[in-house]
């Protein structure tokens, strides 16, 4: 059976105990926000910078991690005895992590790196490594991996909205005015991931008036559904009971959203993934 090793990127948000009781590799992505330079931390170390992030009006720049990052990742796992690599990282159409990756294969000049797009983030992006793991256990090849895996993400959905289009405006992707008068008017957007990139779906008002509509696309015959928040616990439980009382089957997680994912956000962010 091949020993193959899984690599991911900090914005599949998957815990540091899952990381290292599957021995999986997390390259994390990099963030600027004022003088606070940092790598992506791993869920359950975030509090700290989305607490700054609202006592600040700056808006944290992101930068992918570098093709030496994904080289030495690499070449670990070839030294740690692994004899293949499959690489799932998040949407080429989000970052540059994907080409950084790439241009590390490249370099290595090594056919025994896969490579994937996820055109996914955060809970899509966990439960397509999750995937992975779990096939590797079965004895699949990195061929068979990388079919599984994309025919999932064409079926895989993200929805989310905000607190505050504060956070929107900050990023660029609102006016101040726009953003000023939403807020008056309590207006909340409903963001869709599609084709791997975010889109406005429409605009509603009020927070549980938006979460009824993302509930209310998410099909019967789902299969994962996973909750993500920015600092919003108590919300992603109630979405939680909703969810559960719809899909009484379905196994449904509550993730945290970090510093790259979040910021757009903002505190209180909340949505769901699904396939």
């Amino acid at each position: 059976m091949t020993k193959i090793k899984i690599i991911t990127d900090s914005t599949a948000y998957i815990t540091k105990e899952y990381a290292e009781k599957e021995n999986v590799t997390v390259v994390p992505l990099n963030y600027i926000l004022g003088d606070e330079i940092g790598k992506e931390p791993f869920p359950g170390h975030f509090r700290d910078f989305f607490e700054k992030l609202k006592t600040t009006k700056l808006f944290p720049s992101t930068s992918q991690p570098s093709a030496g990052d994904f080289f030495e990742a690499f070449n670990q796992a070839f030294e740690e005895g692994y004899e293949s690599i499959v690489a799932i990282l998040l949407s080429s159409k989000l970052s540059g992590t994907y080409n950084s990756a790439v241009l590390a294969k490249n370099m290595l000049d090594n056919k025994r790196i896969t490579i994937i797009d996820s055109l996914n983030a955060a809970a899509n992006l966990k439960f397509l490594v999750e995937e992975a793991v779990n096939m590797t256990k079965d004895g699949k090849n990195p061929e068979e991996i990388e079919s599984h895996l994309n025919k999932i993400k064409k079926r895989m959905h993200v929805y989310l909205t905000t607190d505050t289009l504060e956070y929107l405006s900050r990023g660029g992707r609102l006016s101040a005015v726009q953003a000023t008068v939403g807020n008056i008017l309590n207006i909340k957007p409903l963001i869709e991931l599609r084709d791997g990139e975010l889109k406005l779906l429409e605009k509603v008002r009020g927070k549980n008036k938006a979460i009824s509509a993302i509930i209310e696309k998410v099909p019967e015959k789902v299969e994962k559904i996973g909750i993500c928040h920015v600092l919003d616990e108590e919300y992603a439980e109630k979405m939680k009971l909703a969810l559960q009382e719809k899909f009484p089957h379905i196994t449904i997680t509550i993730d945290e959203l970090g510093p790259v994912i979040g910021s757009h956000l903002g505190p209180k962010g909340i949505g769901i993934c699904f396939y």
